[in-house]
């Protein structure tokens, strides 16, 4: 397997705070590959140790086949890296901001500015090129930033939560440009406290716990750890009152619904039972044994009504 990224044994402190404690990762080339995880959990140390911003204090790790440590530049060469706040200069146009990287990257004039213009296209941006970018809008500042990191082709891309503090909308589209990154061939690391996000967009997923992988494979694969279906009980406006898991059978469907019945009797007309396949939410809280503390819509998505009361 021709791996972009492998990590082995990283171990990070902060103080008296071990951050990473035996992190192991491995990542196939042109895959997207998610590190998931709440706040605090390791993942932009992580990010920073495989970008060679910070040196690990046991362990090694290698990009694009060179060592972060001892071939620092060789890694460099191979990899853009966009972190959790736009490093955008809002006084220059989106133009302008693209052909200052191309400049600063090597490119003669002539070739910042042609490939400035791809990338305003690529990204959906060539509208408000002209404009400042302390005119856009978030999205359009996070597409822009993440173009910023494309003006010299790269194999390996790293995101660092690329879609915090976006909104909806804006989120989907950063989502298709990623996608569309990884179909073309690079390699995508990022990491995430989004769980809809890993599962919409990672070739496989890691979760992250106290320093260390917990959990790794594609989304079908942790979310069948779980076992079956998830059966709910939510009041008239939809609001979730209980769940129960079931081994996935009929006698367990069965008597997860009678066991909820109790319930739906104290809690008026109205009531419903439905059923849900297992989130990446449900995989945070039996792997982790504490909710993720994440923005997740899968697990909100709309189940499959069997009955109502």
């Amino acid at each position: 397997m021709n791996l972009a990224i492998e990590a082995r044994g990283l171990h990070k402190r902060f103080g008296r705070t071990d951050v990473l404690a035996g992190l192991d990762i491995a990542v196939p080339a042109g895959t997207v590959f998610a590190l998931l995880g709440p706040n605090g959990a390791g993942k932009t140390t992580t990010i920073n140790i495989l970008t060679t911003l910070v040196r690990p204090d046991a362990g090694s790790a290698h990009v694009a086949g060179f060592d972060v440590v001892t071939s620092a530049d060789e890694v460099k060469r191979r990899i853009s890296l966009t972190g959790q706040s736009a490093a955008v200069d809002e006084v220059l146009t989106g133009t302008e901001n693209l052909v200052m990287m191309g400049r600063l990257s090597g490119l003669t004039r002539r070739a910042a500015r042609a490939r400035a213009g791809e990338l305003l296209e690529r990204f959906e941006l060539a509208d408000a090129a002209g404009r400042r970018v302390g005119t856009y809008s978030g999205g359009m500042r996070r597409r822009l930033d993440l173009s910023l990191s494309l003006v010299v082709d790269v194999p390996i891309l790293f995101l660092d939560e690329p879609t915090t503090g976006l909104d909806t909308r804006s989120r989907q589209e950063l989502w298709s440009v990623i996608r569309s990154l990884a179909d073309a061939g690079t390699t995508v690391f990022l990491t995430t406290q989004y769980l809809e996000e890993a599962d919409r967009l990672a070739d496989r997923i890691a979760v992250l716990d106290g320093g260390r992988v917990a959990a790794e494979g594609t989304a079908d694969e942790l979310k069948a750890r779980i076992g079956g279906d998830v059966v709910e009980l939510r009041d008239i406006d939809g609001t979730l009152l209980t769940e129960r898991p079931t081994d996935g059978s009929v006698h367990g469907l069965r008597a997860a619904i009678d066991e909820l019945d109790r319930t739906a009797a104290a809690s008026g007309p109205g009531v419903q039972v439905s059923i849900r396949r297992p989130s990446l939410d449900d995989v945070f809280l039996a792997i982790t044994g504490g909710p993720a503390r994440a923005a997740s819509t899968a697990a909100a998505s709309a189940p499959e009504l069997i009955e109502s009361k």
